[in-house]
């Protein structure tokens, strides 16, 4: 993988399924990715107001 990737992997859990928060490192929006099998999808990371989480970005 290049330095220069927009998505930074920020945590992982992994069995008969995956779980993954990415941060966009230009925006600090975290999103959260699930996969089963064959499918698989991305969404932001919201809090429990329906904001997105977004974390510091780091330079």
């Amino acid at each position: 993988m290049g330095k220069n990737e927009r998505f930074e992997k920020i945590y992982s859990q992994r069995g008969m399924s995956v779980m993954e928060i990415w941060v966009d490192k230009e925006t600090g929006v975290n999103y959260v990715f699930h996969a089963s099998g064959y499918a698989g999808g991305m969404t932001p990371l919201l809090d429990r107001d329906g904001k997105p989480i977004i974390s510091p970005i780091r330079e």
